[in-house]
Parts: structure tokens; C-alpha cells; sequence
């Protein structure tokens, strides 16, 4: 009993979670509140960090066999399609970090997840299982589900997300922030392409409040296409007034998202215009972890977006769940076996150990949000800045070579 966990969300962050604790031996009961196991978007990135955690779990084929890994991050204005910047991947960027950046599509990363942790017997997994409480003892948390079920375990993990009623309970009820950003998502084959858009590389156009990414995914068999701009749901993008700011995805219309976007270049527009459906989502975050007491407290931690929501303009935010996870098991593992394991104190450390380094990622990810969409002054100085500093404004040495082991 003293290594039986439960754990809060089925997500990516949870089935990393989960498998990561059951590779030390531990039981773990994974509470998730839909009733079928997927995940909902598109495309994610991950940097060698994540790749790095994937590799010590024996997932480096599995990866292999799903992603794609690209050769380059080129950097573009959005108007003007002049070239801005450029960081070297693939063999360089293993070459630096010992592991490859790749690039997913985020039904795939969960769903090797998922297959890795159904081959734990120590793991069960509850659908329809939507935490609404919990109940910290001296020697153990009890969990209550809106379908009355109840689960007993050592410890608690909330990996249940922005909306986290782990979080909720632990730290209260403060409500997120609203970026004011909305992302537009859709998918396109490659061979759908013109042959100048297949390249092997993550593009990034950046023009003043918005931002346009592109990747290859699913073995560079499809590309993954995201557009950023300034917006309200309901307000010319998407939905009704007052849509549900919880829900994952809304329905999109190509033309609020041309009319956001204004004149662009030809290879931009050629590649928006590739896309033949969008889905539609609000950014929201929180505002960066402040100490080591909002990431656990006593035999209750939270992990990924339930403790850190980021936004997007790192690419990391799947990369801290995981990282995350991997702390857990890393500690978990060192423990000694003869002697009871004491929770809060392993979650103390695992707080120590995270939040300084995620809260670091949710201001980098805030500030690079400010600069990709930037016009004028700061506009001129970050383009500049890319043709002077070139690779080594865009590389990330701090990031890339974690997580770091705890101390």
C-alpha cells in the first residue's frame, strides 16, 4: 500500500506519470473523466529533453516509428517571406544534446503512452472516473469520483490539466489567464504540398499579433499547421458568444482566421490555403509557479498543466509533463527498498527540483509570445537580433540538455 498512487487525468501527462511510477515497482490506480482514452489536437514538439526521457524508458523506437525529426527551424516574416533565422536539427542538434528533436502528432505521443503503460500490470486505468475530491490521511489519500467511486492510495498525482480540481482543492479556486490569443490548428498531407513546403523543417512566420508554425508529423506523411492571433471566441472567431472556454476545440471558419492574418506570402498562403479544415482553440495559462509549495504539498503533487499551463511559444509544454515524470520515477527509484517510502518528503523534493525549472519555461514561453508578435521597434530589433546572433538566439542549452537529475 505504501507504493500504491493514484493518479489524476489520462492525458499525456498522466500516462507518463503512471508509467514512470510503475517502472520503480509501484502500483498505480489512473483516474480519467471521459469514458474512452484519446487525445484531442494536433502536432507537439519535443526537444531533446523529452526525446532524452523517452530514450531512458525504452520508447526510442516506438518514437522512431510515429514522429518525424526535421532538419532545421527556419524562422520567416509572415508579409514578406524573407528568411529571419535559422537553427540547425537533426544531426546537429543530436550531435550537441545526444538525442534528436522530433516532431508528433499528439494522438500518437498518447497513444504510445498508452501502449506502454498497458504493458505494466501494476497500472489500471478507470474511464468515466472524474476526481471531484480528495482526502489526505497521516498514511494516505482517499479520491472521490462524480461516479461514486472511491480510491485509496499513498499518494496523490493531479495530472488532470489547466482545470485541475486537484489543483483546485490544493491551492483554491483562482481562475486562469486569458492570453487574448486564440490558435487556429488543422492538418494537411504532405503530398498535398507544393514540393517547396515538404521540406523537413519547422517554420516559423512571425508578423505583428501573429504567428504561424508548421512541422511535418506521422513520418513527415502530414504536416501539422498552427496560426496565432489576437481574438475572443465568439468574437469573429469561431463559436458563439460566451463559448466554453474549457472546451478543447471549436469549430473554425477560414475566413475569420484570413481576416486575422491580413495580406501574407505566397508560401504562407499556399500553405494555409492547403489546410481544408480548422479547429479552433482559446489560450489560457496561469501565471508562473512562485515556490515549491504550488507543485505539492504533503502526499499531494501536481504535474503538467495542471501545475505549470503553458503557452505554446516554447514548445515545451508536453516536454515539462514529461520531465515531470520522469522526476517522480527518478526519485521513487533511488528510495531505499528496505524502508517505507515518505511521500511528502519525496514530493518536496520533486517540487524543489521542478518549479524553479518550469516556472523559468512559463516566462520564456510568456516573453517569446510578446516577440514573435511583435511590431515597430521591438519588431526591428528582434529581426536584427536573428541576423546577428544567428543559431545561438534560437538554441536553447539550459533547456535541451535536462531535465536535471534532483539533488
Amino acid at each position: 500500500m505504501n507504493t500504491h498512487v493514484l493518479v489524476a487525468g489520462g492525458g499525456i501527462g498522466g500516462l507518463a506519470c503512471a508509467l514512470a511510477l510503475a517502472r520503480t515497482g509501484a502500483s498505480v490506480d489512473v483516474m480519467e473523466q471521459s469514458g474512452a482514452l484519446g487525445e484531442v489536437g494536433a502536432g507537439l514538439q519535443l526537444g531533446p529533453n523529452a526525446v532524452r526521457v523517452l530514450d531512458d524508458w525504452g520508447l526510442i523506437d516506438e518514437l522512431h516509428a510515429r514522429a518525424a525529426f526535421p532538419d532545421e527551424l527556419r524562422v520567416r516574416d509572415a508579409h514578406r517571406g524573407v528568411h529571419l533565422g535559422r537553427l540547425r536539427l537533426g544531426a546537429m542538434i543530436r550531435a550537441r544534446y545526444g538525442q534528436p528533436y522530433a516532431t508528433i502528432h499528439r494522438a500518437d505521443l498518447h497513444e504510445l503512452l498508452l501502449q506502454a503503460v498497458q504493458r505494466q500490470d501494476a497500472v489500471r486505468l478507470h474511464l468515466g472516473a472524474r476526481l471531484t475530491a480528495y482526502e489526505p490521511t497521516q498514511v494516505s489519500v482517499r479520491a472521490t469520483c462524480e461516479d461514486d467511486s472511491v480510491f485509496q492510495g499513498a499518494a496523490l498525482v493531479g495530472a488532470d490539466g489547466l482545470w485541475s480540481r486537484v489543483r483546485t482543492q490544493m491551492l483554491g479556486a483562482h481562475p486562469v489567464r486569458v492570453s487574448g490569443h486564440l490558435a487556429y490548428r488543422g492538418m494537411v498531407r504532405s503530398q498535398d504540398l507544393p514540393a517547396a513546403l515538404r521540406a523537413s523543417c519547422v517554420t516559423a512566420w512571425l508578423g505583428p499579433q501573429l504567428h504561424v508554425v508548421h512541422y511535418p508529423v506521422k513520418r513527415g506523411e502530414w504536416f501539422n499547421v498552427v496560426a496565432v492571433v489576437h481574438g475572443v471566441l465568439g468574437q469573429g472567431h469561431g463559436g458563439p458568444p460566451g463559448s466554453d472556454p474549457q472546451a478543447w476545440s471549436h469549430e473554425a471558419r477560414s475566413a475569420d482566421l484570413q481576416r486575422a492574418l491580413g495580406p501574407v506570402c505566397g508560401d504562407l498562403k499556399d500553405m494555409l490555403g492547403a489546410v481544408t479544415e480548422w479547429k479552433l482553440w482559446a489560450l489560457n495559462d496561469r501565471a508562473p509557479v512562485a515556490s515549491a509549495q504550488e507543485h505539492a504539498q504533503g502526499r499531494v503533487a501536481l504535474l503538467g498543466d495542471a501545475a505549470h499551463p503553458l503557452r505554446p511559444y516554447l514548445a515545451q509544454g508536453a516536454a515539462m509533463a514529461i520531465e515531470d515524470a520522469w522526476t517522480l520515477g527518478w526519485l521513487l527509484q533511488t528510495q531505499p527498498v528496505a524502508e517505507p517510502v515518505d511521500w511528502p518528503a519525496l514530493f518536496a523534493r520533486y517540487a524543489q527540483t521542478r518549479w524553479q525549472r518550469n516556472a523559468r519555461v512559463q516566462s520564456r514561453s510568456q516573453r517569446n509570445g510578446t516577440i514573435f508578435h511583435a511590431s515597430g521597434a521591438l519588431r526591428w530589433a528582434r529581426n536584427a537580433s536573428m541576423g546577428l546572433l544567428g543559431e545561438s538566439l534560437l538554441d536553447n542549452p539550459w533547456l535541451y540538455s535536462g531535465p536535471p537529475v534532483p539533488v
